[in-house]
């Protein structure tokens, strides 16, 4: 305030040629006014960018959050990877059940088949050589050592006749019969004719002279029996005699005299009848009783 009571302009310019103290000091005051005011409006600039940045920034957070959202709700991404995954769930199971089966399907292959086991299939069984289907075969003779007093060769003879009732399928009963009747026929030889020498040809063991008779049965090649050579053969022999004994009625509830008699005709019908014991026994030794 100056003397006249008047107030001094802030504002007006202070004189050049004012060289006092106080107009320094007006002018020093104006100059940081003025650097305050330009700091002032630098700060709220670098404020105002800042915020602009973290506000450009927050938008951006706030559409990928949007977006993600958007895609979780929309289940899409998650169905297509779940289908994927179920998907390789599904191959790998197909994989892993068809490697099982090409190991039961090699395993299963027969060797020749274990068969060619088999198996599977060759799997379905042989009807041939399933246990229920198989038939009992008949138990093969042994190679016992002779009894009932008779020798090597005998006992050979008795072998083939039993052997050949076997594949006959004869039953026991015509086994005995048949040993039996050579016992008395032939005593178990096989036997050639002098009054044939043909059957001298062949293999025998002893020649003797009741007309042509030959062989084991000492069967009669005139009678209608078969030709020489055949018998002269255990085995062609042995089955002229039993098919024809088959063909006798009631056979098996005879006794052994009388079916033998009915086949050989004998003028000597009770002398078979002896030699039954003998004949069971040798019957026994070559085929156990149960075989």
């Amino acid at each position: 305030m100056r003397d006249d009571g008047t107030l001094d302009d802030p504002y007006a310019p202070s004189s050049p040629t004012t060289g006092t103290e106080d107009g320094t000091s007006s002018e020093r005051t104006t100059a940081a006014s003025r650097l305050r005011g330009y700091a002032r409006d630098l700060t709220g600039r670098r404020r105002a960018q800042v915020a602009l940045a973290t506000g450009v920034v927050c938008c951006l957070g706030l559409a990928a959050v949007a977006q993600v959202r958007h895609e979780t709700a929309d289940g899409a991404p998650r169905v297509d990877s779940l289908a994927n995954s179920s998907e390789l769930l599904q191959r790998a199971d197909q994989q892993r059940a068809s490697r099982d089966l090409e190991r039961v399907a090699s395993s299963s292959t027969p060797s020749a088949t274990p068969s060619g086991t088999p198996s599977a299939a060759a799997t379905s069984a042989d009807p041939d050589t399933t246990p229920k289907a198989r038939k009992t075969a008949p138990a093969l003779p042994t190679d016992p050592a002779p009894v009932a007093g008779l020798d090597e060769d005998q006992m050979e003879n008795a072998e083939a006749i039993v052997r050949t009732g076997r594949k006959m399928g004869v039953a026991r009963r015509g086994l005995v019969i048949a040993v039996a009747t050579a016992m008395q026929e032939s005593n178990l030889y096989n036997v050639a004719s002098g009054v044939l020498p043909e059957s001298q040809d062949y293999p025998h063991q002893g020649v003797g002279w009741d007309h042509d008779s030959v062989g084991l049965f000492q069967q009669r090649s005139s009678s209608g029996w078969g030709p020489v050579s055949g018998l002269m053969d255990p085995e062609f022999a042995t089955r002229q005699f039993l098919t024809a004994l088959e063909q006798v009625p009631g056979w098996q509830q005879m006794r052994l005299t009388d079916a033998a008699q009915a086949v050989q005709v004998s003028a000597y019908p009770e002398h078979y009848q002896q030699h039954e014991w003998r004949a069971t026994r040798v019957v026994e030794a070559i085929v156990p009783s149960g075989r």
